[in-house]
Order: structure tokens, then C-alpha cells, then sequence
């Protein structure tokens, strides 16, 4: 298994943090794998991936390259820099662009296990890798950037609110499928056999969430390290249809219970209103009197006011029988 040696200080200091490249680069490893995980990300690549495959037919050495350098166990390093905090989409692309066409062939055989096809033997890698990305970020990603960034945000605020209730461990057993916190300092990042690294003291750790795939981890050197993870989802489903206990409708209305059953996850009020079809005003009002009865609390995340059930709300939501559509 893949084991990071993290030691207690590092793990204080880490961090989470937003990265449109990591949006971007999980956009692409899902246009690469074609298929979604929920109706969120199917209906996502219906839209884009015609013109993604259409865009690779053109450059039919990207289309190795992506094909190589998305392995099944390594992801070529220069194709993936690990973004820095605050760092935008253009900036880390860059890292791409600047990479030597030794570093990129050497990346890629790592990935290929072997020698590269005889496309792929050639100076211009960064500069076709970084044209791909940009291509995945102006056309499927920027323009659904402020509403994904929204929902990253009410998942990191998720995230730390856990790690206060539970610890560390508790958020690291969590962040992706196979993440374990096995104790002594040990974190199990991945199942593959390689060996394990030391997170040297003062390096960054930075935990960075995704809305698509299942994320991945990365490295600069011995002074950042980055786990990618999947976020909650929030909206990935139709929470127009979403189940709302039966008897909870009736003691403080249909709307406001539709709310307090979404609140399980911290949202902002832009995404109540993007989810339940309500307008700004009456989601307002839902809020306040939500907020002034204890059943919810507000939280900031950036930019974003975020809200979410208080212990209060959970009760009432389980005292409030099972849930009908």
C-alpha cells in the first residue's frame, strides 16, 4: 500500500485549499473514462465529451499522450503539477508549459512501464499537454466554475467542521475509499505497492477537493504534498425530489422542511436556490426563520455564507419520521 510518514506537526498545519487545475485535471480523467458515477457527471459528458473526442481526432498525439499519461497506477508528473494555495488555473498550467521535453518523456515511460510509442518521441509534449488542459478548462470546466466552487467550498467547511468532531483520523479514514489513518504517524494515501514516503517537517499538506472521479495524490519535491479527493456531491442528485420525513412538512411547511433536509451538507443560499427551483427571496425567509428557531446556523467559507443543520435540526429531522417523496 501507498504509506505517507506525516508527523504531528505537519498535520496541524495542513490545510484545505481550492484548485481549478485539480477541477480541471479530474475533469479531463473523467472525459478520458467515459463514464460517469451519478446522473450529475453522465449528463456533464453528454454535453462535453463529443467535442473532447473531437478535439483528440484532431491531435491524434494527444490523444496518446493522454492515453499514457493517465496510467493505471502513475500519473505522469509534469502532465499533473501539485497547485500551490491561491494558485489560479493559468498559473499552475504554466508549471506544464515549462517542463523539459526530457523531464515529460522520462514522466511518461514511468507511466508506460516501457518504452513510449514512437508519436510520443518528441520535443513538444509540454506544449501539446498544455494546450489539452487549457482546452479541458476554458470548455468544460470555467464555465461552471463559480457554481463548482461553491460546492467545493461547502465541502471543505464539511470537512473541518469533521475534523473538529472526530480528529484527523476521523477526516483522513474519509476522504476517498481507500485512506486510512493506521496510527504512528502512518497515512495510507492509495493500495498500490510503493514505497513509503516521509512527508519532510515544514512541508505544506494541502487536501484539495474535486467534484468529479475519486482524486488522486501528488508532490512537489519535499516541499508540498497534496491529497485530491472527491467532495460530498452536494449537487450532484435532483434535490427537487428529494425525500423529506413525512411529518416534518406539515409542522413548519413543505419548502422549509425541503431546506432543512438539504442542510445535512453546509450549502449556500445561490445553491438552495440552483437545487429546489425557489426563488432568492422565499429561501430567505426559509432561512430566517430556520436560523431564528435553532434549527440551523450559518458559516463562512470564503466568499460564501454557507448553511447548515445545527444538533437541534438533527434532532427534529430523526424525531420526524421516515422520509416520503
Amino acid at each position: 500500500m501507498g504509506l505517507w510518514q506525516i508527523g504531528t506537526d505537519t498535520l496541524a498545519r495542513s490545510r484545505f485549499v481550492l484548485s481549478p487545475f485539480a477541477e480541471t485535471f479530474a475533469s479531463l480523467r473523467l472525459l478520458h473514462a467515459g463514464t460517469g458515477a451519478h446522473p450529475g457527471e453522465e449528463a456533464w459528458l453528454r454535453t462535453h465529451l463529443p467535442g473532447y473526442r473531437a478535439h483528440l481526432a484532431a491531435d491524434p498525439v494527444a490523444a496518446q499522450l493522454v492515453q499514457v499519461a493517465i496510467g493505471t497506477s502513475w500519473i505522469a508528473d509534469f502532465f499533473c503539477p501539485t497547485s500551490c494555495v491561491g494558485e489560479s488555473f493559468e498559473e499552475t498550467v504554466a508549471r506544464v508549459r515549462a517542463a523539459t521535453a526530457e523531464e515529460a518523456r522520462a514522466n511518461l515511460r514511468v507511466c508506460a512501464r516501457g518504452p513510449l510509442p514512437a508519436a510520443l518521441e518528441r520535443d513538444d509534449l509540454p506544449e501539446r499537454a498544455t494546450v489539452l488542459l487549457t482546452y479541458v478548462w476554458e470548455e468544460t470546466v470555467r464555465p461552471y466554475w463559480e457554481r463548482r466552487r461553491r460546492v467545493l467550498e461547502a465541502d471543505m467547511v464539511a470537512r473541518t467542521a469533521r475534523v473538529g468532531q472526530g480528529g484527523w483520523a476521523a477526516l483522513l479514514d474519509e476522504l476517498r475509499p481507500w485512506t486510512r489513518w493506521l496510527g504512528e504517524n502512518r497515512f495510507q494515501v492509495n493500495l498500490h505497492a510503493y514505497p513509503p514516503r516521509e512527508v519532510a517537517a515544514g512541508a505544506e499538506l494541502l487536501f484539495m477537493p474535486v467534484t468529479a472521479g475519486a482524486g488522486w495524490v501528488s508532490w512537489e519535491g519535499q516541499e508540498r504534498y497534496a491529497v485530491v479527493y472527491p467532495c460530498l456531491g452536494v449537487l450532484a442528485e435532483d434535490h427537487r425530489k428529494r425525500p423529506v420525513p413525512a411529518g416534518l412538512g406539515a409542522l413548519i411547511g413543505a419548502a422549509r422542511a425541503g431546506l432543512l433536509a438539504l442542510l445535512e451538507t453546509p450549502m449556500s443560499t445561490t445553491q438552495l436556490v440552483a437545487v429546489t427551483g425557489q426563488g432568492l427571496g422565499s429561501v430567505g425567509r426559509h432561512l430566517r426563520v430556520l436560523l431564528d428557531a435553532g434549527l440551523v446556523e450559518r458559516r463562512r467559507a470564503g466568499r460564501s455564507v454557507l448553511y447548515v443543520r445545527t444538533a437541534a435540526g438533527e434532532v427534529l429531522m430523526e424525531a420526524s419520521g421516515p422520509a416520503v417523496s
